[in-house]
């Protein structure tokens, strides 16, 4: 089975990932409704491709992860929050969220992070399995925080600490 390649995402990779998270758009994991043409831009000015890894199999972009911080303030800043972790549903089971998830934490670390964090809702049984796989702990839930689908469904905070970064490394 061939190994999923990360790499940083580049604008190229634009009209790939959109459709990527268009395709994958699902009540099991988003809060959002089901994206409608036109569509937004996948880049924003608020993520932009350097905000985003990819996972290819075989030249194909298969997945991406987003990695953002939780709030804007600076005493808050030596925590990243993944906000995104998509994978194609042709690809499942290949260890593509597995191998973006640990190439996630290891950016959030290079970047100066000393905890990484992430929601999920708690009906997305998947998700929580392969986080905790990787070593997040749940550390709080929000009952019946959304109403999706005329289900309420808790809203799932995780985190876990990574290796600390040497001190003023913080906010890169």
């Amino acid at each position: 089975m061939p190994v999923p390649y990360i790499r940083h995402a580049t604008d190229d990779d634009e009209e790939a990932l959109g459709r990527l998270d268009r395709v994958t758009w699902s009540a099991l994991h988003s809060v959002q409704p089901r994206p409608r043409p036109p569509y937004e831009p996948f880049f924003t000015e608020r993520f932009g491709p350097r905000d985003h890894l990819v996972a290819e199999l075989g030249g194909v972009v298969v997945g991406f992860v987003r990695l953002g911080f939780p709030t804007p303030l600076a005493c808050n800043s030596h925590v990243r929050q993944i906000q995104g972790l998509v994978v194609a549903d042709e690809a499942r089971g290949r260890g593509v969220g597995r191998a973006l998830l640990r190439a996630v934490q290891e950016e959030a670390r290079r970047r100066g992070a000393r905890r990484i964090t992430l929601r999920v809702l708690g009906h997305n049984t998947p998700a929580r399995a392969l986080y905790e796989s990787e070593g997040f702990v749940v550390e709080g839930i929000l009952p019946e925080e959304f109403l999706l689908d005329g289900e309420y469904v808790d809203d799932v905070f995780m985190g876990r600490f990574l290796a600390g970064p040497a001190p003023g490394q913080v906010g890169s």
